[in-house]
């Protein structure tokens, strides 16, 4: 799914008296709220859909794969997202145990 399409779902969720132009800058308007939070060394709940939050990575010493000589990782930031346990149940639903003998292991 794009914006365009996103953009689109969210006009049919909000009824018939939403535009585009509407829908566009709600979306818009959500992604900057959480970007510029995020961006501002705050970490970002929303309950049922997960957290975004900056995590930092230490310098380190790795490898050059082509020479084999060390060199160091200089520290950097990166975004990270964490699901919550109610988003991962819905994209990826629980197995049903099976509970016939045959099922079982011996």
């Amino acid at each position: 799914m794009n914006k365009t399409q996103l953009v689109n779902c969210i006009q049919a969720k909000l009824g018939e008296d939403a535009t585009k132009k509407c829908a566009d800058a709600a979306l818009s308007a959500v992604l900057g709220a959480i970007a510029d939070a995020v961006k501002g060394g705050e970490k970002v709940q929303l309950i049922g859909f997960g957290t975004f939050e900056m995590k930092t990575r230490p310098e380190r010493t790795g490898r050059n794969p082509q020479t084999g000589k060390e060199m160091t990782i200089p520290a950097s930031s990166t975004l990270a997202f964490k699901p919550s346990s109610t988003f991962k149940t819905v994209i990826k639903p629980k197995k049903k145990s099976c509970t016939k003998k045959s099922c079982k292991k011996k």
